[in-house]
């Protein structure tokens, strides 16, 4: 066994425009099933309306009760998983079909248990299939649980563990996975979380959050020590731990990714000869999710990784180990020997003891330095510092922190322009070699500063547009939170136009539900309300002529949009086959966006790869929309950029 650190040059970044010739068609995802008897679909089919009426009856008449209906998701969860599969004929073998019945017992014995006023699988030991309700899209998503039998006299470490690839992995191929195979590793006295993660991402976007909403309805039920929470996986979960290591280094006490890819330019050979050039904005958004970047972020995370020596992933491990070298971090990295893409017993065996010490360890709930790096404001906490303004996004911001036993902290930075102290007494601030005067030195509150003119001052947070956590484009930031489809009701401008966003909002709505894996929230425009304004963001479809809250809006956009005249940025294009995509705060509620013509963007192309799953659209693109739609663009995209820090 050996523990070894290489080193990789990093691909740099071109600048070419994008080449609208489309990639090979992509294979459907999740691919075509088998086909089932007449017997088969009719007896699950008879049996998923029977259920659906028992749980239909069921929340109607826990209404009124709280704290049970909030348990259907543990029923609904194993009833879709069923129901998807007859839907879109994705059972793979007899075996999962004879597994559909066992789920429809077990969500027919949970609903039986919710009606008399019992859930005993909230405190059941051992493996548990769970559901949650995701706050994005409303949907349920799935989950396991392993919960150790022997009885708990301390609140409980737990590992995250994520799934590495599989094209077939259905809601009802997770669970029979789960009930089939442990996870590789289960540290003693451990609660090990196995999120689904919405199918085949790496845990980007909507996987992204489901995962940390798995994570919280486990911590909400059980009791987890919060500075002693690891995350690992293997494949494209090893790439799904580089990525939430780095990006949420407040939140984990170790880290283990095995395999899988840590950026995009490298592993996916995007920018090799021959390929299709990749436009500047496109390369630019690779900084969302290259763990590269955010390196030494993991200062504040031991990370042991993991390949096989004739693993082509290996080149994970080795691209970060060049990029903490960077940062003055070392990482260890244990090579399987003569071994391709599993764990090697002896290399799994040195992992696993270390992740055990790890647990047992923990992490500190208050450090004394934070170093912290960000491309992005989505990303902007490490523990008890926040990010609160960037000079420019997706340029690199750096903070340097400590803090005495005093109550002094001392801030070195780059590229920000406000950051918080949060969950300190904070007697002093020296910032980049500046004394910061406080209102209340020692008072238990959040410390806001900001830089003006090359000075930081304490300020409160500012009153007008700004780029800020949770807005801050491009956009697919969007559906990051929840987002509701708003549909036009009235006739559009040109019929091109028309066709065309009939055509894109329908392989919106397509591609969310199958590889987001639920239904988009959709209301016409008409009907929007204002609980929706406050609570969700608006992907607005049409024109000013066919979306009735998109001509309400428009007036406070940054375009000009009538009949015949479409200008962006002081072009004018014709509006008979051009359209705008854009993301952009919502005048109705600046806390929130509108996006326009827009769902997820990521689309075929990504399919192959999940390193190529990265934003495509900046903040804003007009579309010329007689050049049809391709595995990578919805049409010619004849211009795209970014508004600067102020929206502007």
């Amino acid at each position: 066994m050996r523990t070894v650190t290489v080193w990789l040059l990093l691909c740099g970044l071109t600048l070419r425009c994008p080449a609208q010739t489309s990639p090979s068609p992509a294979t459907p995802l999740p691919p075509p099933g088998r086909v089932l008897t007449d017997a088969q679909r009719g007896g699950l089919q008879d049996r998923v309306r029977a259920l659906e009426g028992e749980v239909a009856l069921l929340r109607r008449d826990l209404a009124a009760h709280p704290d049970r209906s909030s348990l259907l998701p543990d029923v609904e969860v194993l009833l879709q998983a069923v129901a998807w599969c007859l839907q879109d004929d994705t059972f793979y073998s007899e075996k999962e079909v004879a597994y559909a019945g066992h789920l429809l017992d077990l969500a027919h014995t949970r609903a039986a248990d919710l009606r008399a006023g019992r859930a005993p699988w909230r405190t059941a030991t051992g493996l548990v299939l769970r559901g949650h309700r995701s706050r994005l899209d409303g949907s349920v998503q799935p989950y396991a649980v392993i919960v150790p039998t022997t009885a708990a006299a301390a609140p409980r470490p737990a590992l995250v563990w994520l799934l590495g690839r599989n094209e077939r992995r259905t809601e009802l191929a997770f669970f029979a996975e789960r009930e089939a195979s442990p996870p590789p590793f289960q540290p003693k006295d451990a609660v090990v979380l196995v999120p689904y993660g919405r199918y085949c991402n790496a845990t980007k976007f909507a996987g992204e959050v489901d995962v940390l909403e798995a994570l919280a309805a486990v911590r909400a039920e059980r009791a987890i020590d919060p500075l002693r929470i690891a995350v690992g996986g293997f494949s494209m979960g090893g790439g799904s731990t580089w990525h939430l290591a780095v990006h949420h280094p407040g939140l984990w006490c170790a880290a283990t990714p095995g395999a899988g890819f840590a950026e995009t330019p490298a592993y996916s050979r995007a920018l090799a000869p021959g390929k299709d050039p990749r436009p500047v904005w496109e390369q630019t958004l690779w900084r969302w999710y290259d763990a590269t970047g955010y390196a030494g972020n993991l200062f504040h995370v031991p990370t042991h990784a993991y390949a096989g020596e004739l693993d082509p992933q290996r080149q994970a491990g080795e691209i970060m180990a060049q990029a903490m070298a960077k940062a003055g971090l070392t990482l260890p990295f244990q090579i399987g020997p003569n071994t391709a893409h599993v764990y090697e017993a002896g290399a799994k065996a040195i992992l696993a003891r270390w992740l055990e010490e790890r647990l047992a360890a923990g992490r500190t709930a208050t450090p004394a330095e934070i170093r912290f790096t960000t491309y992005t404001l989505r990303y902007a906490t490490c523990a008890w510092l926040r990010v609160e303004g960037l000079e420019r996004h997706w340029e690199r911001g750096e903070v340097r922190a400590t803090l005495s036993p005093d109550g002094v902290v001392t801030l070195t930075t780059s590229g920000l322009t406000a950051l918080s102290l949060t969950g300190l007494r904070v007697q002093r601030v020296e910032a980049d070699g500046q004394s910061v005067p406080l209102a209340q030195p020692g008072a238990d509150r959040t410390v806001r500063l900001a830089r003006e003119e090359g000075r930081w001052r304490e300020a409160p947070e500012p009153a007008g547009l700004a780029k800020r956590p949770g807005l801050t484009g491009p956009v697919n930031d969007a559906f990051m939170e929840p987002f509701l489809f708003v549909r036009p009701s009235g006739r559009p401008l040109h019929p091109k136009v028309g066709a065309w966003v009939e055509s894109e909002l329908s392989a919106a709505a397509s591609l969310w539900r199958r590889l987001g894996r639920a239904r988009v929230p959709v209301s016409l425009d008409t009907a929007v309300t204002e609980q929706d304004l406050a609570d969700k963001n608006l992907v607005l479809w049409g024109d000013p002529s066919s979306n009735a809250l998109l001509a309400r809006l428009l007036p406070q956009l940054p375009l000009t949009w009538t009949k015949d005249r479409l200008e962006v940025r002081g072009r004018v294009y014709d509006t008979a086959h051009h359209a705008p995509v854009l993301i952009f705060p919502n005048p109705l509620n600046p806390r929130r966006y509108v996006v326009l013509n827009s769902g997820y963007d990521v689309r075929g192309d990504g399919y192959a790869s999940n390193a190529l799953q990265t934003p495509k659209f900046p903040d804003w693109a007009v579309i010329d929309l007689r050049e049809p739609a391709t595995a990578r663009w919805p049409g010619k995209v004849v211009e795209a950029g970014f508004f600067d820090e102020t929206w502007r």
